[in-house]
């Protein structure tokens, strides 16, 4: 139907610079999604370098999730009140700043100092990248495919961090892992500057400081809880990490609901459509976390791929997002949103039960299978994040952006915290005692622990009998983990059906 020439449009709608601007955040979507995985590949030279403990170890890896989970709502809120552009360009700066920090990084604290203001950075683009297409196309079905678009950078992203930092650690140091991120960013900021419109919230949030220190704690201490309790089991730090993270979310909850103009727009969950966008969200964040994670050790470990080579190997995944993403919201526009929603997720729940259910040995034909459909599987991501940013007005895109990142930060976390739990519960079973191979219990405890750390005691006449029978061990575990993220993911499919209204349409969700 013609528009008369009378009705006002918004003036975003018809923005010349919408696209380029789509490629900008897309870009810097790509890189900062990247640098979350690009880390793993880069930490064995890291840590013969610089020596870190255990601890220290740990909080390299972890001050990032960290960090980035706990300021997710504060950082969205800002962006809200005093412009999203503003808060963008800021994250950018402060991730080249601190990539470029990795130069004169000598100790583990300077690099967790890098982790930390990365995690800042990254709070500051991510939901920021999310609110700006909001803003950016007011239009529904444009905004649906702008985001198939961000959905596919988002899927690219996580499979190409492997492959650049094997790449570059074949001819740099681990800095190098850091130091793509600076010009990138620098052209980012340029582009940002004159193809970006600014943006804010017509009703901003009120910046409510004690709601800013529960988010923190709570969003922070959810993620550090997880992550403790997967790796020690349930002990005092452990669980009074948890009660603190939950009294804090709790309160923040209440804080939200008696505000007029709260931080979080929690209300957005009484939507059933924003509810099933975010529940797809978490669910294939905590399958793709798990299946990266553990991917790339079978391929490093059983088969024998060098970094680079098992990058390359797991970009079907990429392939998959690549193919279906962009297209997504067309063919939900066809066949209905809800289809696409549950439909994306059986596709990646049959993608992971390729790995617990295949005949015979596994090999990684197989696993590339399964990648592949469960990168397509993922495409339904984009048509989860049409539903949660057109199931929020403009003025609180930012609360929208802030919950979808959310999910897939915890996602990540539970991803690695709870399968990850369960295939390594499945690889000390079927290793067994590690006695039986003359380890002293110092080794066997080693080789219990880890693939890794089995082949690395693996000596004497029964280091080839406890290399074979660990490989074993540890595809015996990839399988259930299949079996168990395939399950979740159809149980997700179900639930998500069930929740999504039958005539959902993407074009009139944001009415």
């Amino acid at each position: 139907m013609t528009t008369p020439l009378s009705t006002p449009r918004p003036p975003t709608t018809r923005d010349p610079r919408r696209w380029a601007g789509l490629a900008v955040l897309s870009a810097s979507l790509l890189v900062v999604v990247m640098d979350m995985t690009i880390l793993n590949v880069a930490l064995p030279s890291l840590a013969a370098d610089l020596r870190p403990t255990s601890v220290e170890l740990l909080w390299i890896v972890d001050a990032y999730a960290l960090v980035l989970a706990g300021l997710l709502v504060p950082a969205s809120a800002l962006a809200d009140r005093f412009g999203r552009r503003r808060a963008l360009v800021t994250g950018f700066t402060l991730f080249a700043l601190a990539s470029l920090g990795a130069l004169v990084a000598s100790t583990p604290a300077h690099v967790i100092g890098v982790r930390v203001l990365l995690g800042v950075g990254g709070a500051l683009i991510m939901p920021s990248t999310l609110s700006m297409i909001r803003a950016l196309f007011s239009d529904p079905r444009e905004r649906a495919t702008a985001l198939g678009v961000w959905g596919a950078m988002a899927a690219l992203g996580g499979a190409l961090g492997p492959v650049v930092g094997g790449a570059l650690l074949e001819h740099f140091s681990w800095h190098a892992a850091f130091l793509v991120n600076v010009p990138v960013m620098a052209v980012a900021i340029v582009a940002a500057l004159v193809l970006l419109p600014e943006s804010r919230s017509a009703r901003p949030p009120r910046i409510d400081l004690a709601g800013v220190v529960l988010s923190i704690a709570g969003m922070a201490g959810l993620v550090f809880a997880i992550k403790h309790l997967a790796k020690h089991g349930l002990d005092l730090q452990g669980g009074v990490a948890a009660v603190v993270a939950t009294a804090a979310l709790v309160l923040f909850v209440r804080r939200c609901l008696r505000s007029p103009e709260p931080m979080l727009e929690v209300r957005l969950f009484r939507g059933r459509a924003f509810s099933a966008g975010v529940l797809t969200a978490l669910t294939t964040s905590i399958a793709m976390s798990a299946l990266l994670l553990l991917g790339a050790q079978w391929l490093q470990l059983v088969e024998g791929f060098s970094p680079l080579d098992a990058g390359l190997a797991l970009l079907p995944l990429a392939i998959g997002g690549l193919i279906g993403s962009p297209f997504a919201p067309a063919v939900a526009a066809r066949i209905g949103a809800r289809t696409v929603l549950a439909g994306g997720l059986a596709v990646a729940g049959v993608g992971f039960l390729v790995l617990g259910l295949a005949p015979g040995e596994l090999h990684y034909p197989t696993l590339a299978v399964a990648l592949l459909l469960v990168g397509v599987g993922m495409a339904s991501l984009a048509v989860a994040s049409a539903v949660i940013m057109a199931g929020a007005p403009t003025d609180k895109a930012g609360s929208a952006a802030a919950i979808e990142e959310s999910s897939y930060e915890i996602g990540a976390v539970l991803g690695i915290a709870v399968l990850g739990s369960m295939a390594s519960a499945v690889y000390r079973y079927g290793l067994g005692d590690g006695a039986s191979y003359g380890l002293d219990p110092a080794s066997s405890d080693a080789a219990r622990e880890s693939l890794a750390g089995a082949l690395e005691v693996a000596d004497g006449p029964g280091a080839a009998l406890l290399a074979a029978d660990a490989s074993a061990a540890f595809t015996d575990a990839l399988a259930w983990t299949g079996l168990a993220g395939g399950v979740l993911l159809l149980l997700a499919a179900y639930v998500v059906h069930r929740l999504t209204p039958r005539d959902l349409d993407l074009a009139d969700a944001a009415h």
